[in-house]
């Protein structure tokens, strides 16, 4: 290895030339484990392709499970749900698996789901197996190789080595276009001056009593707003919002989406070091507070904080159709479209003293998501799916939530299926009809008009 000083300021090594084995080749490599990799695989898969599924942590679910985040957003525009298909199927299948009470408490809803990640990473497993997809966890994509706008093998490392993986379609559902990124694609990130949202460090708190709480609630407010105000007011809590999202898990355990931690870029590694050690930090903090002041906390044990901050924004691809804020606003239809979003505009404050974006549809009302979204520029065998499709600042805010993200992962698994099968990697050339058909077909709902026609 020979080093090379190119400046006084940088420092580069020259890695020699060495051949890499294949380590497999596919019709649809899935790169991501989230909710949008899980369904793009399992719909890649249940269409007829081979698939292989890479996966950095040990397990399946993103955000659910390696952040902890407590709830699903809403699955329903509030009077139906728009988030159907393998999205739904996952809620429902975790639902029937979690504790008789929980089940009867929540049988007949869709909104805010408490999320067991012990029972969802196992359904995931199952699900994958079932399907046949391929799946390589405790790995990561480090590279890629193209030629002319279409990538030829992604470059993977793991504890085996550096290996290669070739695909016919790519999907990049790394949440942070990973893909995107390493093949040069045209990006976005955050707002015009850089801002971010900050990240949030979930936990989960156990040997809790919920009956006292709940007795209580009136004075401290069921997300404990009235509660928190006095605390800041008196110094005593260090957060920036006056909100703690708590979703119960039983009458001892809850999830708390609670507290930011400011300045976090998710695809800078160091970042996200300083996101792990400030967020386990304040969870500390909001722990001991919550042991101080709430009625049925007085014995809080904190059981769990996340692998990871959990992350709201990064880059977005600049794709075939940018989703706007005027889109989301006119509860816009496309004729690509290939899921619905009802999810309100959520933009969390960049810094400690900015404000909350939230911005809501009337019931009934979403906008659609077109295929070309999913498409990005000047790369011919990628389809992107999940919180880095093409849309501007403010309308990510409202289609990043997970949800959305099973939609848009089993369009781009059932669009590459496709694609595969005719032989092409050419993302562009699929016909649209024959998607949104297998689509409503599969359960997806994308709008009277379309599932009607289908």
């Amino acid at each position: 290895m020979e080093v090379v000083r190119m400046t006084d300021m940088a420092l580069t090594v020259k890695i020699p030339e060495r051949d890499i084995p294949v380590y497999t080749e596919v019709d649809v490599v899935v790169a991501g484990g989230g909710p949008s990799g899980v369904a793009a695989a399992l719909a890649a898969a249940r269409n007829g392709a081979s698939v292989l599924l890479i996966e950095q942590r040990g397990y399946l679910g993103g955000m659910a499970t390696v952040s902890q985040v407590p709830a699903f957003c809403p699955y329903t525009d509030q009077i139906k749900p728009v988030i159907r298909g393998i999205g739904l199927e996952i809620l429902l299948d975790m639902k029937s698996r979690m504790e008789e009470t929980f089940q009867e408490a929540w049988k007949d809803r869709l909104d805010w789901v408490p999320i067991d990640a012990e029972i969802l990473k196992r359904i995931l497993d199952e699900k994958m197996m079932e399907a046949g997809v391929k799946v390589l966890y405790h790995t990561f994509v480090s590279q890629v190789l193209q030629q002319d706008g279409i990538i030829e093998a992604a470059i993977i490392n793991n504890k085996t080595g550096t290996q290669a993986v070739k695909g016919k379609i790519y999907i990049d559902a790394t949440s942070d276009a990973d893909l995107t990124y390493l093949a040069g694609g045209q990006l976005a990130k955050g707002g015009d001056d850089g801002e971010l949202q900050p990240g949030t460090m979930c936990f989960v708190l156990n040997n809790l009593d919920r009956n006292k709480f709940l007795s209580s609630a009136e004075t401290h407010g069921h997300d404990l707003k009235h509660a928190i105000n006095k605390a800041k007011h008196e110094g005593r809590l260090r957060v920036a919002r006056d909100w703690a999202g708590i979703s119960w898990l039983n009458d001892h355990t809850a999830g708390f989406n609670f507290g930011h931690v400011f300045g976090i870029d998710g695809s800078n590694t160091d970042d996200l070091t300083r996101g792990a050690i400030e967020g386990r930090a304040l969870v500390e903090h909001i722990t001991g507070w919550l042991r101080e002041a709430i009625p049925g906390f007085e014995n809080a044990f904190l059981t769990l904080t996340g692998e990871q901050i959990g992350i709201r924004e990064t880059r977005r691809i600049i794709g075939d159709y940018i989703v706007t804020a005027d889109d989301f606003l006119a509860c816009r239809s496309f004729p690509d479209d290939i899921a619905r979003n009802a999810y309100f505009i959520d933009i969390h404050m960049a810094k400690p003293t900015s404000g909350m974006t939230m911005v809501r549809l009337s019931p009934g009302e979403s906008h659609g998501i077109p295929y070309r979204a999913l498409l990005p520029a000047g790369i011919q065998n990628v389809i992107v799916a999940g919180r880095a499709i093409s849309t501007d600042r403010a309308a990510q805010g409202s289609t990043r939530v997970m949800p959305n993200c099973f939609a848009m992962g089993e369009a781009s698994g059932t669009a590459a299926a496709i694609l595969a099968k005719t032989g092409t990697r050419e993302t562009r050339s699929i016909d649209i009809t024959d998607l949104q058909r297998r689509l409503v077909r599969q359960g997806a709902w994308l709008g009277e008009q379309i599932n009607e026609r289908y």
